[in-house]
């Protein structure tokens, strides 16, 4: 069968209501809380792949219990650095126990590594570039090789991360606030400068977590707009839409995607030789 756009859709996975629980809300997510798991926010927007990440240090290893309901997915990639709220990642990455879910899960085919640049040009990131490539050594050294993404933000940009991106298989490119977003055609013009051989997804808020309230519509549907023309070109790999916990939200973004999704999430990928 032909590979379609859906095949490269990929949701940002959090447990379940960690946004609402997270400082009392303080991003002002709508409604008293969300109760959608990753699996079910997937399954409601018809997006076959979930990145599932840890946020505030949760879920705590081993993940298989909270990766269960994830085997009938397409694929899932599991954190090894969670968010900047994962202070555990901050001392040793989840490398173990995520090599530990390869056994029982072969949809399992990735790693990531959220929230991992740091506004300081001495030291960029969480980790060393050594460390980066010593981590994706062990996570090819398994049954079977996994890759390793990491988060990148429009403001690491302006910092020294050229060699930590060459350290990994894969980029996922975000736009922390909406008011950027008319900048995104130069900035991930700039992304492919930094690391022009990379292979790139294109992250897609469904909140505007830099202000704290919705994404403006014009600003969502040219986010879009633009991922889907990428992914149809083959500039981006995929396209990432964020977060599973604001799924069952009443959100117009979200809902948005939803539509869009069924629209074309069926057309078939062009075949590139």
């Amino acid at each position: 069968m032909a590979e379609t756009l859906r095949d490269r859709f990929w949701l940002w996975g959090h447990e379940a209501g960690c946004y609402h629980r997270h400082a009392n809300n303080a991003w002002h997510i709508p409604g008293a809380s969300s109760l959608v798991t990753p699996a079910e926010a997937a399954s409601s927007l018809g997006i076959p792949n979930v990145m599932m990440v840890r946020f505030g240090n949760q879920p705590q290893p081993p993940f298989r219990q909270h990766a269960l309901p994830l085997l009938p997915l397409q694929h899932f990639i599991w954190s090894i650095v969670g968010d900047s709220g994962s202070t555990d990642n901050d001392r040793q990455p989840d490398i173990a126990a995520v090599l530990a879910l390869l056994p029982e899960f072969p949809n399992l085919t990735g790693a990531i590594m959220d929230d991992f640049f740091r506004r300081d040009a001495q030291c960029p990131g969480r980790y060393t570039v050594e460390q980066i490539a010593a981590f994706r050594r062990q996570l090819r050294s398994g049954p079977r090789p996994l890759d390793l993404y990491v988060v990148t933000y429009v403001q690491d940009l302006d910092f020294p991360i050229q060699a930590h991106l060459e350290a990994v298989d894969a980029i996922t490119f975000w736009t922390w606030q909406a008011a950027q977003l008319h900048d995104l055609e130069a900035n991930f013009s700039r992304l492919e400068a930094i690391a022009p051989m990379k292979r790139k997804l294109l992250g897609i808020y469904m909140w505007d977590f830099g202000t704290g309230a919705p994404v403006p519509m014009d600003a969502m549907q040219h986010q879009c707009r633009l991922g889907i023309e990428w992914l149809r070109r083959g500039r981006v790999e995929g396209l990432v839409f964020l977060a599973s916990c604001i799924a069952d939200c009443d959100i117009e973004a979200v809902a948005y995607v939803r539509r869009l999704i069924a629209q074309v999430g069926d057309e078939a990928l062009p075949i590139r030789r």
